[in-house]
């Protein structure tokens, strides 16, 4: 949009890009969930780091895939969830857990060569806002994604207090025969709050639920960049269906509710063309 002249003036000015309409919210509003991705060593059960690098390891993965459609090939990004309250203070569940049974340093980089596993819990409605911009009018540019996480005092102590969550749930008695072993953020991070919420912005990263940069909104309000056909305010004939129009992130998975999205939209778009 930004790039066919829709968008904040003002950064489309700096471009050099012809302003056809003037529109404060697009690329405004991101929203996003982090997902902070403590790892614990473990013993007494396989996971997918030592599966992976064992000799027999990836062809028996591909076999049991190709012969039976089972196995880790057929595994989602994560394969145990867990909503809760990062604090009893909490009115209602805020976030929401998702366990893996592997490592690594980064996403791209190899599985770690130990056994170990991954508790990534993410704030379900973070405060902190983003911008989506372009970084020049190149079509193949790269945007300028800023997700400001943690920009905000809530979503700070949220973070802070995931991660302590993290380490009881890790403490429990029914988990001592694995002997989890705390090495992200690790045991060097104590318990102070500068300390915690420092840690959270070294282990979070993306869940990838990336939302709200096209929102939804009534005529008074100048982010609202679609009215409630998704269509965009101020032209014709143009409109935006896909996550971007959530004007506030869901508490979950935004896949569900993105494909509604879609399956609304195209409805509204066949009725509206039929008069």
């Amino acid at each position: 949009m930004q790039r066919s002249g829709i968008g904040p003036g003002a950064w489309l000015n700096e471009l050099g890009i012809p302003v056809k309409l003037a529109a404060e919210g697009v690329g405004r509003n991101l929203q996003d969930h982090l997902q902070l991705r403590a790892m614990y060593r473990v013993s007494g059960v396989k996971t997918l780091n030592e599966i992976y690098y064992s000799l027999l390891g990836r062809p028996l993965m591909a076999a049991q895939y190709a012969l039976m459609r089972r196995g880790p090939m057929t595994m989602a990004a994560s394969q145990l969830c867990l909503i809760t309250r990062s604090d009893p203070a909490q009115e209602r569940a805020n976030v929401q857990f998702h366990i893996q049974p592997l490592s690594l340093d980064r996403f791209g980089t190899p599985l770690h060569r130990f056994p170990a596993i991954t508790v990534s819990p993410c704030n379900l409605r973070p405060t902190s806002r983003g911008t989506v911009r372009l970084a020049s009018a190149a079509l193949d540019a790269a945007p300028l994604i800023a997700p400001n996480y943690l920009s905000t005092g809530e979503d700070r102590k949220i973070a802070a207090d995931c991660i302590r969550l993290t380490r009881r749930l890790m403490a429990q008695p029914a988990l001592a025969r694995f002997s989890p072993d705390e090495f992200r953020p690790g045991p060097a991070v104590g318990d102070d709050e500068a300390a915690l919420v420092q840690a959270a912005g070294d282990i979070g990263t993306t869940i990838f639920h990336p939302v709200g940069t096209a929102k939804m909104g009534v005529a008074g309000d100048p982010l609202a960049v679609v009215d409630e056909r998704l269509r965009v305010r101020g032209l014709e004939r143009l409109r935006v269906i896909d996550a971007s129009v959530m004007p506030t992130i869901t508490s979950g998975n935004t896949n569900t509710p993105a494909i509604m999205i879609g399956d609304k939209g195209a409805a509204m778009v066949l009725e509206d063309a039929k008069g």
